[in-house]
């Protein structure tokens, strides 16, 4: 019997803030109905919907930061976003895209938008995600991984219904382009109107949808554009059908069971671990990184 996951919360978009000057907001977790560990582990969602930004000569975005003890995970649906880290990584994002920074034991970096966006303006819509790493893992070295759109796994549906974009993990035998430190699942459906498909996730994995255009159904309910479908951990299968063109950001991940102690731009185990970050950064550990 193929059992559906039931659907806890259909959450609009909390009002939005600034982080920087280049990135407008709906933090859809942590905080009201996800805390810290309800979606582990994906501990924090930040969600930049549809903004015009205007013609400028200064680059907009967040300057040099310190981060250690998880990954940034920034997905483009619109707009073009340039990284650069104190581990001598750098890139530049555009639509479809992703880039997959482990910050792990500790590096500075700053994101922004691509000059030659920032200089034209336009429509730009993207998702950072932290995903938590296991403590085992926490010290590890920093890497980054830039995961074009050409480079990810591609799943056509039957009936020219849309293609599942895999980031991580595996659809139906389509593999993702991204390396994981625990599992995870995490996809980009891109749906034609009138299409129906099927997802499948462990009972313990802990599930969400992120609608980033148009609408659809799903289990039985409507989710409309910008809103967050959480999953309860009691079955496996979410099925979706469209009535129109139709983008899901979907994410499921085995659930990371330690204690979470964060401050700021790390997350640790103990907030012992997080004092120990804050000196190191203080002492020059995590590398130098011109503003």
């Amino acid at each position: 019997m193929n059992t559906k996951k039931t659907i806890e919360a259909i959450i609009a978009p909390p009002a939005p803030h600034m982080v920087g000057d280049g990135f407008r907001v709906h933090g859809f977790f942590p905080g009201g109905r996800i805390d810290k560990k309800r979606m582990s582990p994906f501990f924090l969602m930040d969600y930049n919907s549809k903004v015009e930004f205007p013609a400028t000569d200064q680059l907009r975005g967040v300057g040099v930061h310190p981060h250690r003890g998880f990954e940034t995970v920034t997905i483009a649906y619109n707009g073009r976003i340039a990284h650069h880290d104190s581990a001598g990584n750098s890139g530049v994002i555009g639509e479809g895209d992703v880039q997959w920074m482990t910050a792990a034991s500790g590096l500075l970096h700053k994101e922004y938008h691509e000059e030659s966006f920032a200089k034209k303006g336009g429509l730009f819509q993207m998702v950072q995600l932290w995903v938590n790493l296991p403590a085992k893992y926490k010290m590890t070295a920093p890497k980054y991984q830039e995961v074009t759109n050409n480079s990810m796994g591609k799943h056509q549906l039957n009936d020219d219904a849309g293609i599942i974009e895999v980031i991580a993990g595996e659809y139906n035998g389509t593999k993702g382009a991204a390396s994981t430190f625990t599992p995870i699942e995490m996809y980009n459906a891109r749906l034609k109107k009138d299409a129906k498909v099927e997802f499948k996730f462990p009972v313990s994995y802990n599930t969400g949808i992120l609608v980033v255009e148009g609408s659809a159904t799903i289990n039985g309910e409507l989710a409309k554009t910008d809103h967050f479908i959480l999953f309860q951990n009691d079955g496996e299968y979410i099925n979706v059908e469209t009535s129109e063109d139709t983008i899901l950001l979907v994410l499921s991940g085995e659930p990371i069971d330690e204690p979470i102690a964060q401050y700021g731009p790390f997350l640790m185990n103990t907030m012992e671990e997080v004092q120990q970050a804050i000196r190191d950064v203080n002492a020059g550990k995590f590398g130098v990184l011109e503003d």
